[in-house]
């Protein structure tokens, strides 16, 4: 590893939600707080610095008819790289993206594998879909596939009844759960309704996706458990318009898919409130574009977090609940640089200065 210093970066380097520190260097590609020889000379940036910022939930690979080429997927992860997200983790996705891994200029991932959904009860193209008996196989499959996550569908809508409702039944995500624990993967759910999350919490879940349908029964049983949720509240304001365009066929979802739309911002702010561990994530990739998480970041303090602890959401404390480095002594220098203060005010995000990913200024 070369010890030449390859960037000098002052102003203010936020470390941690209380650490701030005036200066920091990347040398051989990482972090250092001590002054190198050869300080005096290295390009400068000076602004606000974050820990490069984190996507919690975002589909890289994945479009609104499922997968995508390799161009693509490029594009995608360049999209969200470009926007200072330098840790995705990919919630699931039908292709093969581990080339990326190779890529010293984009982004990097913690894969979930692809969805796990019941037989017609998800989006086409996107899941495997199985049914109850086959569960824990493919849990164990994609648990083995991933970066330590599996990606279960907990609802969707059940054409016979008109309504969302439970995919799978208690016994059944019991022992699937198990099995990921086991082979020492955690498991997320994707969840709007509120008659799966009992189950799902009671069972060892250690995620909920969306969590639209939390209510003042299950928020508590969330905080005890200490269940993550990742609200995607950018996700969430397209629910009036696929309400109205089921309206016809499926008024009972439509009616309640506008009711969980309607107090989104009230359910995430409880959840909060209550202690439950919440992250940002866009769900970049389906039908939405990439690049979202400054306004996802926007949308938890519009539903009531403190500006701070949204962005903790995606930066320190998202990227210690996946497991990966900030802006420690040694780790590898992935970090944004704002011209203000995003404490201040959290739409700074939207523009970063100088995007510097494993020490090479890419943006």
């Amino acid at each position: 590893m070369s010890d030449r210093v390859e960037l000098h970066v002052k102003g203010r380097v936020l470390v941690g939600p209380e650490e701030v520190r005036d200066e920091l260097w990347v040398v051989g590609g990482r972090i250092t707080y001590r002054r190198p020889a050869g300080a005096d000379t290295a390009p400068t940036v000076t602004g606000w610095a974050l820990p490069g910022l984190v996507d919690a939930h975002c589909h890289v690979g994945l479009d609104a008819h499922g997968p995508v080429d390799d161009a693509t997927s490029e594009r995608q992860a360049r999209f969200d790289r470009d926007a200072g997200t330098l840790l995705i983790r990919d919630a699931g996705s039908p292709s093969d993206t581990r080339w990326i891994d190779d890529r010293e200029d984009l982004p990097k991932i913690i894969r979930a594998g692809r969805h796990i959904a019941r037989t017609r009860r998800y989006i086409r193209n996107y899941a495997h879909e199985i049914e109850p008996d086959d569960l824990v196989a493919y849990v164990a499959r994609e648990a083995r596939r991933g970066d330590g996550w599996v990606k279960l569908v907990g609802d969707w809508i059940d054409r016979e009844v008109g309504d969302l409702t439970a995919c799978w039944p208690r016994g059944a995500v019991e022992a699937a759960i198990a099995e990921a624990h086991r082979l020492g993967a955690r498991v997320t759910a994707h969840c709007f309704a509120e008659d799966s999350l009992r189950d799902l919490v009671e069972a060892g879940i250690d995620c909920v996706e969306h969590a639209t349908g939390l209510t003042e029964d299950t928020i508590p049983l969330f905080a005890e458990r200490g269940v993550a949720i990742v609200p995607t509240l950018v996700n969430i304001a397209t629910f009036p318009a696929l309400a109205d365009g089921g309206e016809a066929k499926f008024p009972a979802w439509s009616a309640h898919m506008r009711r969980l739309h309607a107090r989104r911002h009230d359910t995430v702010r409880s959840a909060y409130d209550a202690g439950i561990p919440v992250f940002v994530g866009t769900d970049a990739g389906g039908s939405l574009p990439h690049g979202l998480v400054a306004a996802e970041v926007a949308e938890l303090v519009t539903a009531g977090l403190p500006p701070l602890a949204a962005l903790s959401a995606t930066t320190w404390g998202a990227r210690a609940w996946l497991g990966r480095p900030g802006l420690d002594e040694g780790a590898p220098a992935d970090l944004v640089v704002y011209e203000e203060d995003p404490r201040a005010d959290v739409r700074v995000l939207a523009a970063p200065l100088r995007i510097v990913l494993r020490g090479r200024v890419v943006g």
